[in-house]
């Protein structure tokens, strides 16, 4: 099982809920690793000392704040966790809202809440509290140095811990150049409208996120085995020249390009790989007819 980031409780009103903190997101990010381009050594960065350029240790590296030029208060992990034992041990609910209230925008990082030994019945009573209730509980919560605010979510068996921005951390749109936001203002007719909405309908079918992958990361693998095949391992592409910009018309038939999208919609069945024990479903089309 992952490692637990932290361990704490919950703090529900009298009730304490122990708990352990894991991430539940997998990082399958490429791992490219920095060369020199003369002779395709691998690039290293050394922890030094500013005044005497000397090399250190980790060991022998230390937190400060520096409150002027050059002066630092030393921190010690103690010293932060003794700031607020509390806030460093507790994730402390602060209200209860529908969990439609809370924008997209704000959602940073999921992770599991699990409960520690003891914790079960009373961690289950709040998973099914907020899953009857369609709420999410907003709370704050002390990691690595920083309060968060945090939304707790019911997932399926799981209660997730999402931490949140603060609403001065989101951009206001206020002064974005967006369109209007009437149809008549943005000059959408209702044709316009219902060819759309007749094209989505067309493309809707349940989430299923097996069927969605990293197809960009497969590609560039792709071209690593190529390119070792072709023992070109230590071959530099030379970047592309720019493609010319094409200058559009600003008129945009839109009713046009709907009706082909539409028509591309109805020829086009693709058909998805899917497990064994995920048998095909009906597709948006066939369930319309099926009805």
């Amino acid at each position: 099982m992952a490692r637990a980031l932290w361990k704490g409780a919950i703090s529900f009103g009298l009730v304490h809920i122990p708990v352990e903190l894991i991430s539940a997101s997998l990082d399958h990010e490429l791992d490219l690793s920095m060369l020199d381009r003369r002779d395709f050594a691998p690039i290293g960065y050394k922890r030094y000392n500013k005044h005497t350029g000397k090399e250190v240790e980790w060991d022998d590296i230390i937190k400060g704040y520096e409150y002027k030029t050059d002066e630092y208060v030393v921190l010690s992990d103690e010293d932060l966790r003794q700031a607020n034992v509390k806030a460093t041990q507790t994730i402390d609910i602060l209200t209860f809202v529908d969990a439609a209230e809370v924008p997209l925008t704000f959602y940073e990082h999921p992770y599991y809440l699990l409960p520690a030994k003891g914790g079960e019945k009373v961690y289950a009573l709040l998973r099914e509290t907020l899953r009857k209730a369609n709420k999410v509980g907003i709370a704050s919560v002390v990691m690595r140095t920083k309060q968060h605010l945090c939304a707790l979510v019911c997932v399926g068996d799981a209660i997730v811990l999402n931490t949140l921005r603060y609403a001065d951390e989101i951009r206001p749109t206020d002064d974005l150049d967006l369109p209007a936001s009437t149809l008549k203002a943005a000059g959408i007719s209702d044709k316009e409208l219902k060819m759309a909405l007749s094209l989505v309908e067309g493309m809707s079918e349940a989430w299923e996120p097996e069927q969605y992958h990293d197809s960009y990361r497969e590609d560039v693998l792709a071209l690593v085995k190529k390119k070792i095949k072709a023992k070109q391992t230590k071959t530099i592409t030379p970047p592309a020249p720019e493609p010319e910009e094409e200058h559009a018309s600003n008129v945009i038939d839109l009713v046009a390009l709907l009706q082909q999208s539409l028509g591309k919609k109805a020829s086009a069945a693709p058909v998805r790989k899917r497990t064994a024990a995920s048998p095909a479903r009906k597709t948006a089309s066939a369930r319309r007819k099926a009805a």
